[in-house]
C-alpha cells in the first residue's frame, strides 16, 4: 500500500519544522526585588529537588545575572513549573530553546 501526498513537500522543511516543534523548553526565574535569597534557595530546594550547593548556585545565578534557566523539558512541564514558581510568589516564564 503506497501513500501519496497532494502537495509538494520541500523535506529540509519539513525536518526544521519537525526539529522546532520537539525541541525542548526551559523555565526561568528572574530576580525580583521581594523575595529572600535564602527563599529562593529553598524553593529550588523543595520544589525541584536541588542539593543545597545546586539551589544556592543558581540563586546566585538569579541575584546577580538578573535569571536563570531552573529546568528543560516540554511545554507542559515547564508551564507547570512556572504556575509553581507563581504559586511561590518567584517571578518566571517559560520559552522554546533556539
Amino acid at each position: 500500500m503506497s501513500i501519496t501526498c497532494a502537495v509538494d513537500v520541500d523535506p529540509d522543511i519539513a525536518v526544521a519544522e519537525t526539529t522546532k516543534v520537539a525541541e525542548p523548553w526551559k523555565v526561568i526565574v528572574w530576580n525580583d526585588p521581594v523575595n529572600l535569597m535564602s527563599y529562593v534557595t529553598y524553593v529550588f530546594r523543595t520544589y525541584f529537588g536541588f542539593t543545597a550547593s545546586v539551589a544556592h548556585k543558581l540563586m546566585l545565578q538569579v541575584h546577580n545575572e538578573g535569571k536563570a534557566v531552573v529546568a528543560n523539558g516540554t511545554k507542559e512541564e515547564a508551564e507547570r513549573h512556572v504556575a509553581a514558581m507563581h504559586g511561590f510568589g518567584l517571578w518566571a516564564t517559560y520559552e522554546q530553546n533556539q
